[in-house]
């Protein structure tokens, strides 16, 4: 099959072709989540070796997110000018390679660097994989579609979980970091079989043809100029936007923070083994899992906002209940309800974010509202480090519930679903 990039012609169409967009998307979301991952298992190995606090431990996390949000930003754009595929291939190469070179590192400086680096190409991925497969697949199965493609960053943790389970006991965390190189295999063979989607290519064409004829502006709506122009030249697009944009934040505040924390809390608040706490956090991803793909069934059959809300408003109880609840017989089914409950917003966040925008500014929305709320989340790992080095990571997770419960509001009352279709 042969692809677009180069000659701007849209491939045939092809029944199966979304099939194919799927299955490098979803490699390359698990890829990305495993990538995320390696950073929580390593950190009590890199404390002990850098000789660094919780407070500079939770800054690793911090620059990872702050290096998303940037690359997110800057990918969406990119996605809109350059296409979707050749974006994802750039992004895959740049975090694979990045994520690597963190096996060479010798102090907290250098990792801080190159993980900076590397993350920017694992916050544009994120949200250039959701958009091209939203483009790919019809209105009616488009969120179980994207719910299940939301299980691939899940899949990634249960694979770094058993790395790290493997790895780390017997060998370190270097070449831990060192198998992250696999993924540039992915993008080379996704360059030469996916096709940009047909509602880009169309774009594209009027986007050229709007600039050729120098008439950016038409009833209110602006279809050429800067990504800023796109998104805020239209006061629905902006209303999106910012709406989105708090969101996001309030999601990623208290998904990332306790993502990046919630292994070191089992291991030292709860004083599980590194084995026996991995055991665990394959549980809670598997069931992550089970909850993205049965949040996007859902969501297609009585509608994105109540699916989300329902499940941002559980993870928000279920954090106290964790913290405060918790004793050695309850806490293996605590952390399989937590992990059902708090994958559920991302099992519908990506479709019902991409269709709030039209296509001409899609990429540059999504990927700026999703990523300006990334910026704000950046601060979770560091503001749970700072708690645990004066109170307890439990302490934390309290607040990452409040901002749970935030995150459910917002859209609940303020985003209507179903804007735009993708396709159209």
């Amino acid at each position: 099959m042969n692809t677009i990039e180069q000659s701007g012609v849209a491939a045939p169409p092809h029944q199966r072709l979304w099939v194919a967009v799927f299955i490098f998307c979803f490699l390359g979301l698990m890829a990305d989540g495993a990538d995320l991952m390696l950073l929580s298992y390593s950190l009590s190995s890199l404390k002990t070796e850098f000789g660094i606090s919780n407070t500079e431990a939770g800054m690793l996390g911090s620059i990872t997110l702050a290096g998303m949000a940037l690359g997110g930003i800057a990918g969406g754009w990119a996605a809109d000018r350059f296409g979707r595929v050749r974006a994802i291939v750039w992004t895959t190469a740049l975090f694979s390679i990045g994520t690597a070179l963190l096996g060479t590192t010798t102090n907290f400086s250098e990792f801080a660097v190159i993980r900076f680096i590397a993350s920017l190409g694992l916050g544009a991925e994120y949200v250039i994989c959701n958009t091209l497969m939203a483009e790919y697949v019809s209105t009616q199965r488009r969120t179980t579609v994207l719910g299940t493609l939301q299980a691939g960053w899940s899949v990634g943790y249960v694979v770094a979980t058993l790395l790290a389970g493997w790895i780390l006991p017997t060998h370190g965390w270097r070449p831990l970091f060192y198998v992250a190189i696999f993924p540039v295999v992915l993008a080379f063979f996704m360059q030469r079989w996916v096709p940009e989607p047909a509602s880009w290519v169309a774009a594209q064409a009027q986007r050229k043809a709007n600039a050729n004829a120098n008439a950016n502006v038409s009833s209110g709506t602006v279809h050429g100029g800067s990504a800023i122009q796109l998104i805020f030249g239209d006061a629905e697009a902006r209303r999106m936007f910012l709406l989105w944009s708090l969101t996001a934040g309030f999601l990623q505040f208290g998904y990332y923070g306790v993502n990046n924390w919630m292994p070191t809390y089992l291991e030292k608040e709860l004083g599980m083994n590194f084995k026996a706490m991995t055991i665990y956090m394959v549980g809670t991803y598997t069931a992550m899992i089970v909850g993205k793909i049965i949040a996007g069934w859902l969501a297609d059959r009585f509608g994105r906002r109540f699916v989300f809300a329902f499940g941002a408003f559980g993870a928000a109880i279920f954090l106290p209940v964790i913290v405060l609840l918790n004793t050695p017989e309850n806490i293996v089914y605590l952390m399989i309800f937590f992990g059902f409950l708090y994958g559920m917003p991302y099992g519908v966040n990506a479709t019902y974010m991409t269709e709030s925008f039209a296509t001409h500014a899609r990429g540059a929305a999504v990927g700026g509202a999703y990523n300006v709320g990334r910026v704000g989340a950046a601060i979770a790992p560091a503001a749970i480090g700072y708690l645990a080095s004066s109170g307890s990571i439990g302490l934390g997770f309290l607040v990452m519930g409040a901002a749970y419960f935030l995150c459910g509001v917002v859209p609940l009352f303020f985003i209507r679903e179903k804007l735009y279709d993708p396709q159209g």
